[in-house]
């Protein structure tokens, strides 16, 4: 019989009183505050305000939930609007659901709008948000945990994760886990290139969008759950290719880029002139 390192959650809801309290829901709002919390510290040694980040989250934050969500229902419609399915789970957004790119798209806009706001380029507000963005990831993955969803092959594995819902029941591979410590990964090696080499104009975001896509790629090829093909390779596998292919493109074209005056990129003020003290001494005794 197999053990597996991750036995499968006892209850992924719980109630009070009425109201259900579900997992998925709360690792995701933890992965929002996580983001939050470290944008904001990176935003303010950037020499930002603290406050443009709550201010930019109100739009964003709103906007990637609705992306994510579109972007799942646009790529699996089968599993809401085919015979047989009901069109109204589309909205249960607590059941699992949310792709990342529809999340990362559509939340731009949202960000765009709340940097035109402030007066920041998005840009800007891009490389401050990509460690964030990851670590967000990486906690919010936990929620396909505790719904017993996103799994690949049955393993052997010690750190094999069991799995009994829905007439399913054994030990499969725990590709959540896998890209929630891969996120981590990436996160820590934005931190150390931002620390070291100080990316700007983008360069940051293109580059975990180019290491994200790269560890999404090989899990994605694990999982055994439902997903479009074309050509015999699942949609998010292309997805990823064309993304990594671009954002390594923009870090080539960009590595030339000289670094502006300000990385939270607000114009800085020009700093006034001192007076000409000879000029001020002649007009006093004109």
């Amino acid at each position: 019989m197999d053990l597996a390192y991750l036995p499968s959650p006892s209850q992924g809801v719980w109630h009070l009183g009425p109201v259900p309290i579900r997992a998925y829901a709360l690792c995701i709002l933890a992965g929002i505050a996580a983001a939050i919390w470290l944008t904001r510290k990176r935003w303010v040694k950037l020499g930002g305000n603290a406050d443009d980040i709550f201010d930019i989250a109100l739009w964003a934050v709103p906007f990637g939930i609705l992306g994510g969500r579109l972007y799942h229902v646009i790529t699996d419609p089968e599993l809401y609007f085919t015979k047989g399915q009901h069109p109204i789970r589309a909205l249960y957004i607590w059941d699992g659901g949310l792709g990342i790119w529809g999340a990362v798209a559509l939340g731009a806009v949202g960000a765009w709008i709340g940097c035109r706001q402030k007066g920041i380029k998005l840009s800007a507000f891009a490389d401050a948000m990509a460690p964030g963005l990851v670590l967000a990831q990486a906690i919010g993955r936990w929620g396909n945990y505790f719904n017993q969803e996103l799994y690949g092959d049955r393993t052997s594995l010690p750190w094999g994760l069991e799995i009994n819902k829905d007439g399913v029941h054994g030990v499969f591979q725990p590709t959540f886990l896998y890209e929630s410590l891969w996120d981590l990964g990436v996160m820590a090696v934005l931190l150390l290139v931002d620390r070291r080499w100080q990316f700007h104009s983008g360069r940051l975001f293109a580059l975990y969008v180019a290491l994200y896509t790269a560890g999404r790629g090989w899990i994605e090829s694990l999982r055994t759950d439902h997903a479009n093909e074309f050509f015999g390779v699942r949609l998010n596998d292309w997805t990823s290719l064309i993304l990594f292919l671009a954002a390594v493109a923009y870090l080539i074209a960009t590595r030339n880029r000289p670094e502006p005056e300000n990385r939270t990129g607000k114009s800085v003020p020009p700093t006034p002139e001192p007076a000409d003290s000879s000029e001020g001494s002649s007009k006093q005794h004109a």
